[in-house]
C-alpha cells in the first residue's frame, strides 16, 4: 500500500510554514492519541497517529522536507538514504512539537541525573515573614532571623543507616534510581516508587534521623533589610531554602516584608500620610503648628479660615523607595477639634460669639450659602 503524501497527510500546503506544519500536527495527534479513543476506533486511530507523526518528522526537518520535496518518499526512505530516513530522530520532533501538552513525559522539570544515575532534586524554596516598623522601612536595618536549617546527622555520618549496617543497592531500579513505565503508546522514565529516586534501601535506618542521614536544627541568619523597602516585598536568600535530594542544590529563602502599623503615618508607596489635630481658634484664626516627620519635627503655617480637611505638603519628608531617586513627600490633613467639656461661661462667651458670626451673613461661613441652595433646589 503506498504511502499518502505528507502534506495530504497534515492537511497543509507545500509551502507551509513551521509554525503551520506543527500547528496542524498537534491537532492531529490530540484527535489520533490512541489513549484518547476507545474500542474499534482505537486501531484506526493509532495508524492515524503514527501516519502524522511520520509526516510531522520528515517535514519538520529542512533537510529532510527539501529532499521529500524534490525526490518525494523515496527522498526520505531510510532503506535508500541511510540516516536521513524515519526513525533518525525518534522521539525527539513528537516532544518538541508536543511538550507542552505531555510535558510530565518528555521532560524532568527541576531535576537532573547525579551519579549512578540516579534523580537529583532541586530544595524547596521556604518562606519566612519579618515584620518591621516604618522607620526601620525607612532607614533599612540589619536584622537577625532563625530558620530551620538540616544537618548531616552524627550518628550515621549522613549515610542513614543503623552504625555497623550500610545500605543497599535497590533491587527495583539496580541503583539507577528510576523505573521504565508503560503509559499507553508510549514509554517513559519515572522516579524508582521504591527508593524515591536514591537507588538505594537502608534496611536497618539510623534510629537518630529515622534513616533521613540528616537532623532539623536551628540557624541564625543575617539578613540585610534595605532602605525605602515596603510591605510585599521580598528578600531572596540564595541556597538557604530546603536541602536538595541525592546532591541536588538546595532552595532560596524568600523573607516577606510585613509592615506594623504606625501610631501617626499611612504610607502610600513613597509618600506619608497623617491627621493633624487643629483647634477651632487656631483654624479661625490662624497660626504656627508643630507636626511630625520622621526626621523630628516641622513647622507649617496655617492660614486664617483653615477648613477641616485642608491638606499641607511637605516636599521630600516622606520615604526614599528602594528603586526612586528621590524620596516622596508627607501630607498633613487638617482634622478641626471641636471643644468638650465646656464651662457654662464658655458656653455662653460661644453663644455670643455665634449670634455675632450670623449678624455678620454668608461671609462668615463659606460653604454654608452654596449648601442652602442645594437643598432649596434638592426639595424643590
Amino acid at each position: 500500500m503506498s504511502k499518502r503524501d505528507y502534506y495530504e497527510v497534515l492537511g497543509v500546503p507545500k509551502n507551509a510554514s513551521e509554525d503551520e506544519i506543527k500547528k496542524a500536527y498537534r491537532k492531529l495527534a490530540m484527535k489520533h492519541h490512541p489513549d484518547r479513543n476507545e474500542g474499534d476506533a482505537r486501531k484506526s486511530a493509532e495508524e492515524k497517529f503514527k501516519e502524522a507523526k511520520e509526516a510531522y518528522e520528515m517535514l519538520s526537518d529542512a533537510r529532510k522536507r527539501a529532499a521529500y520535496d524534490q525526490f518525494g518518499h523515496a527522498g526520505v526512505d531510510p532503506n535508500m538514504r541511510g540516516p536521513g530516513g524515519p526513525g533518525a530522530e525518534g522521539f525527539g520532533g513528537f516532544a518538541e512539537a508536543f511538550g507542552d501538552i505531555f510535558g510530565d513525559m518528555f521532560s524532568q522539570g527541576g531535576r537532573g541525573r547525579g551519579q549512578g544515575g540516579r534523580q537529583v532534586y532541586r530544595g524547596s524554596d521556604l518562606s519566612y515573614a519579618m515584620e518591621v516598623t516604618l522607620e526601620e522601612a525607612a532607614r533599612g536595618k540589619d536584622a537577625q532571623i532563625r530558620i530551620p536549617s538540616w544537618e548531616a546527622c552524627d550518628t550515621c555520618h549522613g549515610s542513614g543507616a543503623k552504625p555497623g549496617t550500610s545500605p543497599k543497592t535497590c533491587g527495583t531500579c539496580s541503583g539507577s534510581g528510576t523505573v521504565q513505565m508503560r503509559q499507553g503508546f508510549f514509554s517513559v522514565q519515572q522516579t524508582c516508587p521504591h527508593c524515591r529516586g536514591t537507588g538505594k534501601i537502608i534496611p536497618d535506618p539510623c534510629t537518630t534521623c529515622q534513616g533521613q542521614g540528616r537532623v532539623k536544627k536551628q540557624k541564625t541568619l543575617e539578613v540585610k533589610i534595605p532602605a525605602g523597602i515596603d510591605d510585599g516585598m521580598r528578600i531572596r536568600s540564595t541556597g538557604n531554602g530546603e536541602p536538595g535530594t541525592n546532591g541536588g542544590p538546595p532552595g532560596d529563602l524568600y523573607i516577606e516584608i510585613r509592615m506594623k502599623k504606625h501610631d501617626i503615618f499611612e504610607r502610600d508607596g513613597d509618600d506619608l500620610h497623617c491627621q493633624v489635630p487643629v483647634s477651632f481658634i487656631t483654624a479661625a484664626l490662624g497660626g504656627e503648628i508643630d507636626v511630625p516627620t520622621l526626621d523630628g519635627k516641622a513647622a507649617i503655617d496655617i492660614p486664617e479660615g483653615t477648613q477641616a480637611g485642608k491638606q499641607f505638603r511637605l516636599r521630600g519628608k516622606g520615604i526614599k523607595g528602594v528603586r526612586a531617586s528621590y524620596p516622596g513627600d508627607l501630607y498633613c490633613h487638617i482634622a478641626v477639634e471641636t471643644p468638650v467639656k465646656l464651662t457654662e461661661h464658655q458656653r455662653k462667651l460661644l453663644r455670643e460669639l455665634d449670634e455675632s458670626l450670623k449678624k455678620g451673613g454668608a461671609r462668615h461661613s463659606p460653604s454654608g450659602e452654596s449648601w442652602t441652595d442645594k437643598l432649596k433646589s434638592f426639595f424643590s
